[in-house]
C-alpha cells in the first residue's frame, strides 16, 4: 500500500500553547504549515491549565506600581530549580519576554491578573483565558493559510542520508501518512503524565498522584526524539502539584494555593509536614508520603476572604460550591468535620499562630507566604476551613535537550539538525521545580524563536 505524503515548510506536532504559538508566528512569517494533533481536539495540557504565564516589566504590572525586574526574575528561576537550570535557556526567555508578550496582546490577548504564586518573590504570573488565547491563535494560524489535521498521532522521524529530520509519520483514522518539512520538525508534544511506562521508568512514586493534564501526553515526542540520540534533562525532578482536591475532574482546573495566602497545610494527624511558602512542585513531592497522600489546607475567614471567583488557585468559592470546603465555627468542629484529629490541630494553628505573632520559632521553619514575601498571618478569625488536597500529576517538565534556538541537540550537545523541540517535551529550562506562569511562557517564548529560526532557514534555503 502506497503510503500519503505531504510536503510543508514546517510541520509542528502538538497544539498547545507552545505548538499553535509556533504555528502562527511560522505561518505569519509566510511559511506553509501544518499543525498535527493526535486527538480529536485541540489545545493539549495547554487547554487545562490555569492560564498564567511569567512576564516582567509589562504594562499591566506598571499600573500596578509592582517592583519587579528581568534580573529578579532570573534570581527567582535560577533558586527555585536549585540552580540546576540551564541558565542559557532562562536568559533567552528573557531576552525574548517582551516581544512574546506585545505579539499574545497583539492577538487580542488580555491578562486580567498579575499575582504572586509558586516560586516568585515579586508579583508576575498574568492571568489569562486559556481557551481564548488557544482559540485565538488558532484563528489567526488558519487565517495565515496554516493547516491542521486532527486524530494524527506522529509515531516516528524520518530522516536522510546525512541524519537530518526530514518529516514525520503519523498514524490517522485513514491510515499512516508522512509529512515532510523542508525547514524543520517541530515537536511540541507535551509531558508524559499520562503516561504510565515512562512514569514507571523515570518517577514511579508519582503514580500516587491524580492523572492529569492532555489525554495525548503520554510521551511520543520525547521517544521519538530519544530514538535519534537527544539528551534529556530534569527526568529526575518529575513531580505532581499540590493543591487538589482528590475528586478534581478534567472538566474544571481545580487548584487552590490557599497556601500563598495565609493557609498552613496538616495531614490527617493534625500535624504540618512542611514549609508551606515553597513552590508546589517541591510540596507536592513531600505530601506523597503523608497518610493517604493528603495534605490539608487550612484558614480562617481572613484568608477566605482573598478568594476571588474565576481565578485559578485563588477561587475558594467555586470550591465551596462544589462541596470541597469543611467550614465550622470551631477548630475542633472542622477536624471533625474533616477527618482530622480534633486536639492535634488545635495544638497545632497554636503554634503556628505563636510563631505569627513572633512569640516562638515555627516548627517547620516558614518565615514567609511566598517565596521570601508575605507576613504570617494568625489563624484566629472564624469561620475555619479545610480543603483536603492532593498532588496533580499535571506536568512532567523535564525532556530533550535543546539550544537557545530551540533546535534539539544530541547527548554529546551537536544539534540534530532539522529538529525542534518546545514547551513541556523539553528539559533544562525549569531545574528542580518550577515557578507558576513560566510553562505558558515559555512554551509562547521558545514557539516564536523556533519560528524565527524556521523561517531565516526556510529563506536560505530558497536563495541556495
Amino acid at each position: 500500500m502506497t503510503m500519503l505524503e505531504e510536503a510543508f515548510d514546517l510541520v509542528v506536532v502538538g497544539s498547545g500553547i507552545a505548538g499553535q504559538t509556533a504555528a502562527t508566528s511560522a505561518a505569519e512569517a509566510g511559511l506553509s504549515v501544518v499543525l498535527l494533533e493526535k486527538t480529536n481536539v485541540l489545545g493539549g495540557s495547554s487547554s487545562m491549565s490555569g492560564g498564567w504565564f511569567a512576564f516582567s516589566g509589562t504594562e499591566e504590572q506598571a499600573a500596578e506600581g509592582i517592583e519587579d525586574s528581568s534580573e529578579l526574575f532570573l534570581k527567582d528561576m535560577l533558586e527555585v530549580g536549585n540552580h540546576l537550570n540551564d541558565r542559557a535557556l532562562l536568559e533567552a526567555y528573557l531576552a525574548n519576554q517582551e516581544e512574546t508578550y506585545r505579539w499574545l496582546k497583539a492577538h487580542g490577548v488580555a491578562f486580567r491578573e498579575v499575582e504572586i504564586s509558586s516560586g516568585q518573590s515579586a508579583r508576575r504570573s498574568h492571568n489569562s483565558v486559556i481557551k481564548d488565547v488557544l482559540a485565538r491563535l488558532h484563528r489567526d494560524f488558519t487565517e495565515a493559510g496554516g493547516q491542521t489535521r486532527l486524530e494524527h498521532r506522529a509515531v516516528h522521524l524520518t530522516t536522510d542520508s546525512s541524519g537530518r529530520v526530514t518529516g514525520v509519520v503519523t498514524q490517522t483514522p485513514a491510515g499512516e501518512v508522512t509529512f515532510t518539512g523542508h525547514a524543520g520538525v517541530v515537536l511540541a508534544t507535551g509531558g508524559f503524565s499520562r503516561g504510565t511506562k515512562m512514569l514507571k521508568v523515570f518517577a514511579p512514586e508519582q503514580l500516587a498522584a491524580i492523572p492529569y493534564g492532555g489525554k495525548g501526553n503520554t510521551g511520543d515526542g520525547l521517544r521519538m526524539a530519544w530514538k535519534l540520540g537527544a539528551g534529556m534533562a530534569d527526568m529526575s525532578f518529575v513531580s505532581g502539584t499540590y493543591g487538589s482536591h482528590p475528586d478534581t475532574g478534567e472538566e474544571f482546573h481545580e487548584l487552590l494555593t490557599a497556601y500563598y495566602m495565609g493557609a498552613i497545610i496538616v495531614n490527617k494527624d493534625g500535624h504540618r509536614f512542611v514549609d508551606e511558602s515553597q513552590d508546589y512542585k517541591t510540596l507536592g513531592r513531600v505530601v506523597l508520603d503523608q497518610p493517604d497522600g493528603l495534605g490539608f489546607e487550612i484558614f480562617d475567614a481572613k484568608v477566605r476572604a482573598k478568594s476571588h471567583r474565576g481565578i485559578p488557585l485563588k477561587d475558594v468559592d467555586t470550591l465551596e460550591e462544589l462541596g470541597h470546603v469543611f467550614k465550622a465555627d470551631t477548630l475542633e468542629e472542622l477536624a471533625e468535620a474533616a477527618g482530622i484529629r480534633p486536639t492535634a490541630l488545635v495544638k497545632t494553628v497554636e503554634r503556628y499562630n505563636a510563631a505569627a505573632a513572633g512569640t516562638a520559632d515555627d516548627e517547620v521553619g516558614r518565615t514567609n507566604l511566598c517565596n521570601g514575601v508575605g507576613d504570617l498571618l494568625p489563624l484566629d478569625t472564624p469561620p475555619f476551613y479545610a480543603y483536603p488536597a492532593k498532588s496533580l500529576m499535571t506536568t512532567t517538565y523535564c525532556g530533550v535537550t535543546i539550544n537557545t534556538n530551540g533546535q534539539v541537540v544530541d547527548v554529546d550537545g551537536d544539534v540534530i539538525e532539522g529538529l525542534y523541540a518546545i514547551g513541556e517535551v523539553t528539559g533544562g529550562f525549569h531545574g528542580a521545580a518550577y515557578m507558576t506562569g513560566t510553562s505558558l511562557g515559555k512554551g509562547a517564548v521558545f514557539g516564536r524563536i523556533v519560528a524565527a529560526h524556521a523561517a531565516d532557514r526556510a529563506t536560505a534555503a530558497t536563495q541556495v
